[in-house]
């Protein structure tokens, strides 16, 4: 008896010098909240020196570019380019119908700016069908609603007023 109680003595004052680690439990990490997955579908077009890139996910129809609903754009014609690729088809229609598309487009004029939406727009409806078909048809009636066309103006050079066009020499 005597021995355990100096064994228990000795292991007292060996753990006043040096403390005994213990064991400490990690607090719990709060769970990260996760949406429920959904298709998100995303691409970008270039036109001249513009740069738009759309985003697709499931919605109400809603269309905006740069955070401004596309039916507050004034110029008719330019609002009916952008929604050209839209309007193409009843599943166009239908597919845009039923998401939302977000655009933001930086660079370049409103025209060009204008394109390059068009061409996003068309190539994330396209992504979003899951086929072929829409592409196809996008490619046979214009082909500029799926394939960027990225031509920039050439810039001007020194001794002219524009990039290919010279002062004229006189001789006499």
């Amino acid at each position: 008896m005597a021995d355990t109680t100096s064994v228990e003595n000795l292991n007292k004052e060996i753990s006043a010098i040096i403390p005994v680690k213990e064991e400490k439990k990690a607090p719990a990490k709060p769970r990260k909240r996760v949406a429920p997955k959904q298709k998100v579908f995303m691409v970008k077009s270039r036109r001249k020196m513009a740069i738009a890139r759309a985003r697709l996910t499931k919605g109400n129809g809603r269309i905006t570019i740069n955070n401004v609903n596309i039916n507050l754009f004034k110029p008719k014609e330019v609002r009916e380019l952008i929604l050209e690729p839209v309007n193409f088809s009843s599943s166009t229609r239908d597919i845009a119908n039923s998401s939302d598309i977000k655009v933001n487009v930086y660079g370049g004029g409103r025209s060009g700016q204008a394109q390059a939406s068009r061409t996003a727009i068309a190539k994330a409806i396209a992504s979003a069908s899951g086929s072929d078909i829409i592409k196809n048809a996008y490619l046979k009636y214009d082909r500029t609603l799926v394939v960027d066309d990225v031509r920039q103006v050439e810039p001007k050079k020194f001794l002219g007023t524009k990039a290919r066009a010279r002062f004229q020499k006189s001789y006499r």
